[in-house]
């Protein structure tokens, strides 16, 4: 909408009253005139608007020019000559009273209302602004309750506290806290590091691109799935879209089993349900109580959720500063341990770990009182606490000695922890460096209190578990409209999260390493160190700030995973990609997204129900993955595209760097699970299927359409270069359809049969012409065009539609034969229908048309088909039961009637159908020898087909062809007599003239005829008795002509030719399915073209389905390979 000012000019001198009349009158002009405005008339005046003007007109003392500033659109057409004032006879009055808007741009006036002044657009983006999507406006809902309307208040949230904090907080979690340490004593610091270096890496390049599809124009709410949606389309932006909800709903079960294993392991072990009392059952029951508590957790944490976002936005802060406080606490603590190392002692026997909790000394005996007595070690391997009990023969024959935990930064512990111990389930965890003595049975080790691997342990399986921790970096990109200046924000703060994130693992790989002794760095539980987090025993001043630390952060994490995965599913449900969603795109009243908050709440469930960590990781990493293997797809390709809407601020990227990244993608997604990537793949590939199958059309100007036409092009300029070999020759179809006055399809069964001769390959059109002229029939052809396509896609015909509006049928069938397609990707046959109504029409142009269509196409040196009796054709839906396609071969034009056939049968309507071949043999042919060499014709053609020889005798031509002859050229002979003469039409158009003349005499008594001009002058009663004469002369005549004519000789053997043919056609084939038959050529002669038409009629008389056929001139089947 363009802003209206409207100058009231007022003088000095001006009376009152005329300010009044003036004002009034502009008043009655700019409400009651403009239609937008009408409402406002009738009731109070609105302020600055009929209120302003009426307060100006009472106030005379201080009169001033008055603005008056509607916000309305400039209407045009309204009936004023908005030209005249301002160029011609200009006067104050003419001024006051004009409603001429934007005088200095008359020479655009015709098109404001479809293309608004620069001014107008400005103003509109000036005041347009990006209201935060998610949980701000659901806070705000919830707080008025929609009764009051917020002021909305422009983002102000810079690169810190909007991308770089919340990056940060996504980023650092449970996987830090609960597995890093494990991985690095279980992989080595090496492999650690190359874990670390690879997946920070995937995370950076993919950060790179998806600033540039960030900094790319304005990013709502969304993140990656609205990025990759919009980039690469809806197909795939559902796909992935999809697969980040699935990650970000098995994220939140993964933090909320973190925050049940810190609770059950760390804080209060004794509040297990399940225990066990042997240890081989103790993982079933840890397993069973992170179901039991996560359920509850869950159930919990939805309820937050549900009863207000709000509570969850205020505990982000609390949240991310526990994780910044923890791991200060950990540098603190590396810190320290250079100068003072804890004293955490590990107890090993042998070389093997024990777990530390049911025993406070390490020693077998003890002397108290100058007595040796046995300790609660003893207990745990012997039958009891007598020094003659029998004991494990590896407790009797092993010493048992303490080992410094942490042994801090200076012991050199650095170089024990550089290699790799990877091992199989249940493997001991133990020192190599401290001496063992052997023993023969090991049986047992699985019942004594040994730290032991809880699953089988190898690199790739490392990656799964770590990725997560990496996760997060969408964080910024989600929150794009919080941003004060979103394109400066997102690259800077995103790109710097992730360089201190990936500072901070590198550096605590390193700092683990050189601090902690390997076997505490393997037990994943802290069981040699009474219990504690492995993390916890680095960390200043108290292991206890690293586990509420990571306590809070686990929760915050679980929270906010369980309020943007609902969202994320609400916004793909409200976009109407995937139909079946739709349920999921709404909520409570202010937004709240409470069904897809349930189905969430169901996925995350079954992540519970696995109840491991180490599980649940692998599988939201691969939907990570996938997530980010499209990011740098999407700018891989828009940058190769150089599509002219890729104008990104952030210039740091390349397309080299995206395919980097997608390729690291993918192989750290087959490194981490090769069975969880497929499984991944399968399912963004039934999703990408199902939407491009069922899903609402959408174009977003997305990249792919893009890559589609840059490939279609290289196509094109290929199959310019030369025509298709005869082997891959195949009907490229242009359909010739008909519309009715409602502009619809008068013959949709001719798109059933393309539909089952294409099978979906090739090149389909379906044309249609309009009579007319474009500017005057515009609405009309874009209206068949849409019906045509409708009925495309109803009959399944997969093509295109083209519609062509000319001065005549025959010129407009003639542009279509010859122009349409492009390039190489043209038509090379045409279908249409038979004209039924032919003989009943009075108009000869509906056979005439046919007629020249069919020489258009046989001049274009294009195939013809020509369907008779459309209507009775199968739908697609149908299945024929046994019966025949039937081809008559009468002539040889490229061997089209043997592929057509086969083509058909290639469909499931046709496929039950047989195949038989009719031949005619002359007097002269060896019909056996003929009949050979079909069959041998066909074997080497790799068809299946019966072969039968009709032989058709010289006969004398009978009475019958003779009369039917003589009936079809009387026929046209009478039509062509029953026709007004060009004479008489002249005559009665005088006629007409001077009766009009006569009626005007009393006006032009004195008017005299033009010198260079003659008239015909006729009376009434002269020009209706020289009718009468000439008709009555005519009459006799044509009479004695009509019964003295003989036939035309070419025309009786023509007529007999049909007569004959459709005799033997009708005996063999009256009973098949399809009947397909060469289509006899045109006569060069035009004057026999109703008898073209009518030899036709006689060939096809008694057949139900009837397809003619004429070749296009070139070979189109071949024997050879």
């Amino acid at each position: 909408m363009s802003d209206r000012f409207v100058v009231v000019p007022v003088g000095e001198g001006v009376e009152e009253e005329g300010l009044g009349g003036q004002q009034e009158q502009h008043v009655e002009a700019g409400i009651h005139d403009d239609p937008a405005t009408d409402t406002v008339s009738g009731g109070e005046p609105e302020a600055g608007t009929g209120g302003g003007v009426a307060g100006a007109t009472a106030d005379s003392d201080g009169l001033v020019p008055i603005l008056k500033y509607e916000r309305e659109p400039n209407k045009y057409g309204d009936g004023k000559t908005k030209e005249s004032s301002p160029f011609i006879n200009n006067t104050d009055n003419d001024l006051a009273n004009n409603q001429y808007d934007g005088k200095n741009m008359a020479l655009f006036e015709e098109e404001i209302d479809s293309n608004p002044m620069v001014s107008s657009l400005l103003n509109k983006l000036a005041n347009y602004t990006n209201l935060t999507q998610g949980a701000q406006e659901h806070e705000e809902a919830d707080e008025d309750e929609g009764h009051k309307k917020k002021v909305v208040k422009s983002p102000q949230m810079g690169t810190f506290m909007g991308v770089y904090l919340p990056c940060l907080q996504n980023i650092l979690g449970v996987i830090l806290f609960l597995r890093l340490t494990w991985i690095v004593g279980t992989a080595g610091i090496l492999e650690s590091l190359a874990i670390v270096v690879m997946t920070c890496s995937c995370t950076m390049l993919t950060a790179i691109s998806m600033s540039a599809i960030a900094t790319n124009g304005v990013v709502p709410a969304g993140g990656s799935y609205y990025m990759i949606s919009r980039s690469l389309g809806p197909e795939f932006g559902g796909a992935v879209g999809l697969c980040f909800y699935l990650g970000t709903t098995f994220a939140g079960s993964m933090y909320i089993l973190g925050t049940i294993e810190i609770v059950l392991t760390y804080i209060v072990p004794k509040a297990a349900i399940f225990k066990s009392e042997t240890k081989e059952g103790e993982a079933d029951a840890l397993l069973n109580n992170m179901r039991v508590y996560g359920t509850c957790c869950l159930t919990l944490m939805s309820l937050v959720v549900f009863v207000g976002v709000k509570y969850v936005n205020k505990l982000a802060l609390v949240f991310l500063a526990c994780v910044i406080l923890s791991i200060f606490a950990i540098y603190a603590g590396v810190i320290k341990t250079a100068i003072e190392p804890p004293d955490f002692p590990v107890c090993l026997l042998g070389n093997r770990t024990l777990q530390n909790q049911n025993f406070d000394k390490c020693l077998k005996t003890e002397i108290i009182d100058n007595l040796t007595v046995t300790t609660k070690l003893w207990s745990l391997f012997c039958s009891g606490p007598e020094l003659n009990a029998t004991c494990d023969e590896y407790f009797r024959v092993n010493e048992v000695t303490a080992l410094q935990g942490i042994p801090g930064l200076r012991s050199g512990v650095i170089k024990d922890n550089m290699w790799s111990d990877y091992g199989p389930l249940s493997m001991l965890v133990e020192n190599k460096h401290v001496p063992s003595v052997p023993v023969a049975d090991n049986s047992r080790d699985v019942y004594m209190p040994y730290v032991a691997n809880d699953i089988t342990t190898f690199f790739t399986l490392l990656v799964g578990i770590y990725f997560p921790s990496v996760t997060g970096i969408m964080a910024g990109s989600n929150r794009s409209g919080d941003l004060r200046d979103a394109q400066k924000s997102i690259p800077v703060g995103t790109i710097l999260a992730i360089a201190t994130t990936s500072f901070i693992y590198v550096t605590s790989v390193v700092a683990f390493g050189a601090c902690i002794e390997g076997v505490v760095l393997r037990d994943k539980f802290g069981d040699s160190v009474n219990g504690n987090l492995v993390i916890g025993t680095l960390s200043w001043p108290s292991p206890w700030v690293i586990v509420i630390g990571s306590f809070f952060s686990c929760c915050g994490a679980g929270l906010q995973s369980l309020t943007g995965a609902p969202r994320l599913l609400q916004a793909i449900a409200r976009d109407g990609i995937v139909p079946f969603l739709q349920v999921f795109g709404h909520g409570k009243a202010n937004g709240e997204p409470t069904w897809a908050l349930l189905l969430t709440g169901g996925i995350c469930e079954i992540g519970i129900l696995i109840a491991s960590l180490d599980a649940v990781a692998p599988i939201l990493s691969m939907f990570f993955l996938m997530c980010y293997l499209f990011v740098n797809l999407a700018c891989a390709v828009q940058t190769l595209l150089r599509t002219p809407n890729w104008r990104p601020r952030f210039r740091y990227y390349h397309w080299a760097l995206s395919f980097l990244g997608m390729s690291l993608c993918l192989a750290l997604m087959f490194i981490c699970s090769w069975y969880y990537a497929i499984v991944a793949m399968v399912i963004a590939g039934c999703i990408y299927k199902y939407i491009e199958y069922r899903g609402a059309e959408k174009e977003w100007g997305d990249g792919i359409n893009g890559l589609s036409l840059n490939a279609a092009r290289y196509a094109l300029i290929r199959l310019e270069d030369s025509p298709p070999h005869t082997k891959n020759w195949r009907p490229q179809l242009l359909v010739l359809v008909n519309v009715d006055s409602d502009q619809v399809v008068k013959h949709p069964r001719l798109l059933s049969l393309t539909t089952q001769l294409k099978a979906g390959k090739g090149l389909t059109i379906v044309g249609h012409v309009l009579e007319g002229t474009y500017l005057t029939k515009e609405a009309e052809a874009k209206k068949a065009e849409q019906n045509i396509k409708t009925t495309m896609t109803a009959e399944r015909t997969k093509g295109f539609s083209q519609v062509v509006v000319s001065s005549n049928l025959r010129d407009g069938f003639s542009h279509l034969i010859q122009t349409a397609g492009l390039g190489g990707m043209k038509h090379n046959t045409v279908l249409m229908a038979w004209p039924g109504t032919w003989k009943q029409s009075n108009d000869p142009a509906s056979w005439k048309n046919f007629i020249e269509t069919v020489r258009e196409s046989t001049a274009a040196h294009q195939a013809l088909m020509v369907a008779k009796n459309v209507d009775s054709f199968p739908t697609s839906q149908e299945r024929l039961g046994e019966g025949t396609i039937d081809v008559w071969w009468v002539v040889h034009d490229g061997g089209m009637l043997m592929l057509l056939p086969f083509l058909l049968r290639q469909h499931k309507v046709w496929r039950k159908c047989k195949m038989r071949i009719f031949t005619v043999a002359q007097m002269d042919d060896n019909s056996i020898q003929m009949k050979k060499d079909l069959q041998m014709f066909l074997y080497h053609l790799r068809l299946d087909a019966e072969v039968e020889v009709v032989e058709m005798h010289d006969s004398d031509i009978s009475a019958f062809t003779y009369e039917k002859t003589l009936v079809m050229e009387q026929r046209s002979q009478m039509l062509k007599q029953m026709m007004l003469s060009r004479t008489e039409r002249e005559r009665e158009a005088q006629l007409i003239h001077d009766r009009n003349t006569a009626s005007h005499a009393t006006l032009n008594e004195k008017a005299e005829a033009t010198p260079d001009r003659v008239h015909m002058t006729w009376t009434k009663e002269k020009l209706f008795n020289e009718r009468q004469r000439h008709r009555e002369a005519n009459a006799t005549v044509a009479v004695r002509d009509l019964f003295n004519m003989k036939p035309n000789q070419t025309n009786v053997r023509r007529m007999h030719t049909a007569v004959k043919l459709n005799e033997v056609v009708v005996n063999k084939s009256q009973g098949a399915h399809l009947v397909l038959l060469n289509m006899p050529g045109p006569p060069r002669n035009r004057g026999g073209d109703e008898n073209y038409m009518e030899f036709l009629e006689v060939l096809l008389e008694g057949l139900n389905r009837v397809l003619l056929v004429r070749g296009g001139g070139r070979e189109v089947i071949t024997i050879y390979s």
